[in-house]
């Protein structure tokens, strides 16, 4: 899977700020500047013309700048922890481990939007989108052209992104769905700490 599209990344929860009605883009930019940790649980799903492959599940957590746990569960485990310098990629099935700089990977993907911090406009584009679904609607566009996906859909509900929906460079749409959002949670000393299992192949992309 790539990198860029499983990072993508963050429901209905009380917040300690009031945004709800807010329009998406205003929404984002509290989130970001309002919240600088949460976790919760996740479902993916990539939507291909005329079928839709099995939908993954797992956990999250993130802390900003750029910290971050992705962690799918179902139907096969699979890691990806930043420790906000470095990225690992661990597929236990496959015994590797890639090693990325986080500016390699991050850069202007979905995950820069909603773990990092910093001026989004910089990245990115951002056009409001109509209302669906019982969400509001932002569309960020890349500024770079080598990000690897035409543009994300992130819909907010209560001030908290509820839904992503990544548009790639193939025409197969990603969508995320965002469960359990806990924010500002006490996280473990060393949950963006990660230490490459012995025995497995350590594929160094830096």
């Amino acid at each position: 899977m790539k990198i860029k599209s499983i990072l993508a990344a963050t429901v209905l929860a009380a917040m300690p700020f009031t945004v709800w009605s807010a329009d998406a883009i205003q929404q984002l930019r509290t989130f970001i500047a309002d919240v600088p940790a949460a976790s919760g649980q996740f479902t993916q799903q990539v939507l291909a013309q005329n079928q839709s492959k099995s939908p993954q599940s797992g956990e999250f957590s993130f802390r900003r700048p750029g910290q971050f746990k992705w962690s799918v569960l179902k139907p096969y485990e699979q890691l990806i922890v930043s420790d906000g310098k470095v990225i690992y990629q661990y597929d236990p099935d496959l015994l590797q481990v890639t090693v990325r700089n986080v500016d390699q990977s991050i850069g202007a993907s979905p995950a820069a939007i909603l773990f990092g911090s910093g001026s989004l406009e910089d990245a990115f584009t951002l056009e409001p989108q109509k209302a669906r679904d019982g969400l509001e609607w932002l569309r960020a566009i890349p500024r770079s052209a080598d990000a690897g996906f035409t543009h994300v859909d992130i819909g907010f509900a209560k001030g908290l992104p509820a839904r992503l929906e990544l548009l790639d460079s193939f025409g197969q749409t990603t969508r995320i769905e965002f469960q359990k959002l806990v924010v500002n949670p006490k996280l473990p000393a060393g949950e963006f700490k990660f230490d490459p299992p012995p025995g497995v192949d350590v594929v160094n992309m830096k």
